[in-house]
């Protein structure tokens, strides 16, 4: 019997655990990205939660611990760079493990590529589905037709562009914007501690990362210029205006970031979208509901990846129950955090000075009680 035939766009995180769990339960995934290769780099993600049962079942939880960061702690500083307090990031009773976006990534494609084709260097043009399947045209490759059609394909995602709508229909902009950009090893001094710096409106991070540190900005800025995602002179320079009199090490960082070719740069938003299928199109990650600020979109990706295999195996020959199926558990995952991400915009990125003494207040706490936690522990 012929398997049916998935296209997976996207070879990010869920792309390659999707492609993973589908070639397993009896279909022949085919993953295409755009990139010419998996990408290097990028911010430290913690797999937590969901995604920690499903690392352990595809038995990847030992590479991910060997690949985690060093980092233990997070220290905030004052406007003026002096430290505040310093707050544990790791506990006891969360099985957690943090590793940076790319080596998650690697060790996904690696579980998957004996199982599912991966085509780089390529994406989707056209989708055209009937009843029966999906016809796609690529860029580069020649035109095939496929079963069923996966948009893993992140915030941007090409998928959701074609068969849902634009993406100004779904993307809700939080009013802040995102940037990071890659540092010498010894940017750091100590690899197990990372760094915030807070003033009104805009928040520095330093962050040691595995072997190469980060520098991550998250700002908002007075007026808002209409976005340009190919126009790095324009991110440059609004990262530079944006922390042109914060202290502490911000020239240097911000230096860097001017000096870096391609450094990243994205407003941050939520998507939401009414409903992740049409027909025989599905949308995974942050293609279907993204939630910026919160840090969980790995380990959702990686939990809807296990969910929609899992419902498609269940409901055999039945897509449209598979996708229905999937979308309503993870919805209710999804649901809750994009509602708090509006709250939590305001507490991590204060607007104003009082704003701050709270978010401060509130960190203090959040020590104490960890303290009091870890004792407690130490003396049973």
């Amino acid at each position: 019997m012929k398997k049916p035939e998935v296209l997976i766009v996207g070879a990010g995180i869920a792309g390659p655990a999707l492609a993973y769990w589908l070639s397993r339960n009896g279909y022949r995934p085919t993953v295409v990205e755009h990139a010419r290769q998996l990408r290097s780099g990028g911010s430290a993600i913690v797999v937590k939660g969901p995604a920690v049962p499903v690392a352990d079942r595809m038995g990847i939880l030992p590479q991910l611990r060997e690949l985690a960061t060093r980092n233990r702690s997070l220290t905030l500083l004052d406007p003026g760079g002096r430290r505040i307090l310093q707050l544990p990031l790791t506990s006891d009773k969360a099985p957690t493990v943090e590793v940076t976006r790319a080596d998650l990534s690697e060790v996904l494609h690696r579980s998957a590529q004996t199982e599912a084709e991966f085509v780089f260097d390529d994406t989707v043009i056209a989708l055209d589905q009937d009843e029966g399947g999906v016809d796609v045209i690529f860029r580069r490759s020649t035109p095939r037709r496929f079963d069923l059609v996966v948009g893993a394909d992140g915030m941007h995602s090409t998928v959701r562009r074609l068969v849902f709508g634009p993406e100004r229909q779904f993307a809700n902009d939080l009013g802040l914007y995102g940037a990071t950009v890659p540092l010498a090893p010894d940017a750091v001094e100590d690899p197990t501690e990372m760094t915030m710096l807070t003033v009104p409106n805009r928040m520095l991070v330093l962050h040691p990362s595995r072997t190469t540190p980060l520098a991550i900005f998250t700002f908002r800025v007075a007026q808002p210029a209409p976005h340009d995602r190919k126009n790095i002179a324009l991110h440059k320079q609004t990262v530079a205006d944006a922390y042109a009199d914060v202290r502490w090490r911000a020239p240097e960082l911000v230096a860097a970031f001017l000096d870096h070719p391609a450094p990243y740069f994205d407003p941050l938003s939520t998507v939401r979208v009414p409903s992740w299928s049409r027909g025989r199109v599905v949308l995974l990650g942050d293609a279907a509901a993204a939630t910026a600020l919160l840090g969980g979109g790995s380990s959702m990706a990686m939990a809807g990846a296990y969910a929609l295999a899992e419902e498609l195996a269940a409901h055999s020959g039945d897509h449209a129950r598979a996708f229905a199926a999937y979308e309503s558990r993870l919805r209710r995952e999804v649901g809750p955090r994009q509602r708090r991400v509006g709250l939590l915009s305001g507490l991590m990125v204060p607007r104003t000075r009082p704003g701050l003494a709270v978010r401060n207040a509130v960190g203090r706490a959040v020590g104490r009680t960890n303290r009091i936690t870890s004792r407690e522990a130490a003396n049973r």
